[in-house]
């Protein structure tokens, strides 16, 4: 048996789970119930048989962590596949270290990557893209024309979205847009050598070090960590505080 128990067991988690998601109204949307945590807990509660429900509820309660998970990873690729239908991507690659990036998905989101070659200059590019040199300069943080000489590429803004349409873009944390962003490729993909995907490599390992660091303080397995540190929106210190929180109404409940 797998920790979400065997067929019949999901199908009474699921039951319950639909029964207690009745008073939400069909006007509500997927963020809205997914962004509030008293919703969230009282369908738990509901399916642990209200708080302090004994075994029963025990049981219950670890069957629907393991559904939340599921949810979570299912509610994950309908955002994607929302992401991707409102700009006609063909593709998104990568996955955004803050679950915050996918809450506004304004055109200013994505970005061309434009590898700097000698005799680019901001004027040049900005006619070369029909963009604002302004635009340039705010989106790679350049207090000057001058800043371009440091750099392997510069992100330029898109004013069309129709450059979108079946393209492929890549979700990439910028060290001079000091943001993530929706990276487009006219000529390829990224370079394995270049400076952004070494960024890339160093926020993933930063990443590793931060979750193995919360898995140690809470003293629980990566999923756990992971979760935290999610809905925390990377923050390590939210996340061990909504932990905190989560772990005292627990004891409490135990305790009734």
């Amino acid at each position: 048996m797998g920790c979400c128990g065997d067929k019949d067991e999901i199908l009474t988690a699921t039951t319950t789970a639909e029964s207690a998601t009745a008073m939400i109204t069909t006007s509500s949307n997927l963020s809205s119930v997914l962004t509030y945590r008293d919703t969230l807990r009282l369908i738990l509660e509901r399916l642990g048989g209200g708080r302090g429900g004994g075994d029963g509820g025990v049981s219950e309660l670890a069957r629907a962590s393991c559904v939340c998970r599921v949810w979570n990873s299912v509610a994950y690729e309908l955002v994607v596949e929302a992401f991707k239908a409102k700009w006609k991507l063909g593709d998104v690659i990568g996955k955004p270290v803050s679950g915050s990036f996918w809450r506004d998905s304004g055109i200013w989101k994505f970005a061309i990557s434009h590898r700097i070659v000698r005799g680019d200059s901001v004027a040049s590019l900005a006619v070369k893209y029909s963009v604002q040199v302004m635009d340039i300069k705010r989106l790679n943080n350049m207090m000057s024309d001058h800043g371009i000489y440091s750099r392997e590429r510069l992100l330029i803004p898109i004013s069309n979205p129709d450059i979108l349409v079946n393209g492929a873009c890549y979700i990439e944390l910028d060290t001079y847009a000091k943001r993530e962003v929706a990276v487009l490729y006219l000529e390829g993909g990224p370079s394995g050598n270049s400076s952004h995907m070494l960024n890339k490599m160093t926020t993933e390992q930063g990443k590793r070090k931060v979750l193995d660091s919360l898995k140690r303080s809470m003293q629980v397995d990566d999923g756990t960590a992971q979760y935290y540190l999610s809905i925390s929106n990377g923050n390590p210190r939210a996340a061990l505080s909504e932990f905190s929180e989560d772990l005292k109404w627990e004891r409490q409940m135990s305790l009734a």
